[in-house]
């Protein structure tokens, strides 16, 4: 048996008159193997995960012992504590694009962290985190890599620092199942051969069959099923008005004119009112970029977008407040897209307030009922994102877009994040509303058994082209 690197006993951490964000839980991490740490979403994992770094939520107290590496994070002081983490203990969150600086390529970001910053070893990095280097991805930033790559670049920052701990916060999330694979060898592998410990949090089954030696499950002391408030939404389905939302002839670039790399090319999609179409391709395959340039936040491009007909600016900013409010984006970053300083309810009622004609007395009731729609209870509305975990930050990112009542509802990876319970709920919600309001839903998904499930036309996109549309049933089975 190996030694262990770190224990966690008895350890629960709560916040002072509030819920308990981990329930009572113990563990051994030893070096060599990989522990999984499975459960709802809300159970706790990104809590364990950040506690074995030092850091707790504000206000949180910690009950029972936690030993890393013969030291107690949270207790450590402020120079000890940056010691541990830049060279003992590695965090890769589950929103690594948040943490990349979007000045800086991907060289430089490995580099910089790295205890051999020789271009040899940063390349070499770069690709044992499954980087395709021949397409000049080193030299790409963040903000022109997908989201599945910047977990890998995040990744690899993580290892060039060569740590003795390295803990992963869904580390396959947004990714195809092919580069999940992959990533599920890499950790058994660098657990070997780096004799390594790594600690994973994840809601995906096949991660865990491939590569884990240990699992640890947590159960919060009282788990209520999502209720998604499908009942409350009328079932009458109403007739589709308008032709939806649609691309024609579309390129799309990252860098400038000077130094440009194609991310779209010849794109033509469109999506019907009522309908549920879906996204898929391999990771970097360009599918995050169609959706931006659908909700005008990817402005370089050429091409003509409509909405019903009506031509769209290419600028969210320069499209009438009516557009903006029809057209909702979900983003695969929740954290980067809710503001840290503000709680939840306030979040939910800036939509309301701009784009709705609610009395302001009629406002916390109307941000109870979206809470409720996404699974979450009413008091999560005095909660702040950092005391959310990472599933229940989506949540609350989906029913900001759903507050203003919108025609058109993008959505990139959403249920990526979410146990297979809660992810099942929501994509009910959607699609639910979709029949019941003629609300065109867009799903950028690695998850086929929820494309196949709850969509009903799909396009293939490859290289930043899509290479085949139709029936969801047909695509997929071809």
């Amino acid at each position: 048996m190996s030694d262990a690197l770190a224990t966690v006993t008895g350890v629960e951490i709560r916040l002072p008159r509030g819920p308990v964000l981990l329930p009572e839980t113990t563990a051994r991490i030893r070096a060599r193997e990989v522990t999984a740490l499975m459960g709802a979403s809300g159970s706790g994992k990104t809590t364990l995960l950040r506690a074995l770094v030092g850091h707790l939520p504000a206000g949180a107290t910690l009950t029972g012992t936690l030993d890393v590496l013969g030291r107690t994070p949270h207790l450590l002081p402020p120079d000890a504590l940056r010691r541990l983490r830049r060279s003992a203990v590695a965090y890769v969150g589950q929103d690594p694009g948040s943490a990349l600086n979007p000045r800086m390529t991907a060289r430089r970001l490995v580099a910089e962290l790295a205890t051999d910053p020789g271009e040899e070893n940063v390349l070499s990095l770069l690709a044992e985190c499954r980087l395709p280097l021949d397409t000049g991805i080193a030299d790409r930033r963040p903000t022109a890599l997908s989201g599945g790559q910047q977990r890998r670049v995040a990744l690899a920052r993580a290892l060039a620092r060569t740590p003795r701990i390295l803990l992963l916060d869904e580390p396959t999330a947004g990714l195809d199942s092919q580069v999940r694979d992959e990533i599920a060898h890499l950790l058994r592998h660098l657990a070997v051969t780096r004799n390594l410990a790594v600690v994973l949090a994840t809601h995906d089954p096949r991660l865990v069959e491939l590569c884990a030696d240990h699992t640890v499950r947590l159960t919060p002391r009282t788990v209520a099923a999502p209720d998604t408030g499908i009942a409350r939404i009328p079932s009458r389905r109403l007739a589709p008005a308008g032709e939806g939302i649609a691309a024609a002839a579309l390129d799309a670039h990252f860098g400038s004119r000077h130094r440009r790399s194609s991310a779209l090319s010849r794109v033509t999609f469109s999506a019907a009112p009522g309908t549920a179409t879906a996204i898929v391709g391999p990771s970097g395959s360009g599918k995050t970029t169609l959706l931006r340039v659908l909700a005008g936040l990817h402005p370089a491009h050429t091409g003509l977008l409509t909405l019903d007909g009506h031509a769209l600016a290419p600028r969210v900013q320069r499209r009438t407040r009516r557009q903006q409010r029809r057209i909702q984006l979900v983003p695969q970053n929740p954290l980067a897209a809710l503001n840290p300083r503000h709680s939840v309810g306030h979040q939910l009622t800036r939509p309301l307030s701009l784009h709705t004609d609610l009395p302001e007395h009629a406002l916390p009731d109307r941000v109870a009922e979206l809470l409720d729609q996404v699974g979450l209870p009413v008091g999560h509305a005095e909660r702040y994102p950092a005391e959310l975990s990472g599933g229940q930050r989506q949540r609350v990112s989906i029913a900001r877009a759903l507050a203003t009542g919108p025609d058109v509802v993008l959505c990139d990876e959403v249920t990526s994040a979410l146990d297979a319970d809660t992810a099942t709920g929501v994509m009910d919600l959607l699609t639910r509303l979709c029949a019941a309001r003629g609300m065109t839903l867009v799903v950028v998904s690695h998850e086929h058994h929820l494309v196949a499930r709850y969509t009903d036309t799909v396009h293939l996109l490859d290289a930043g082209r899509i290479t085949r549309s139709g029936p969801t049933g047909q695509v997929l089975r071809g």
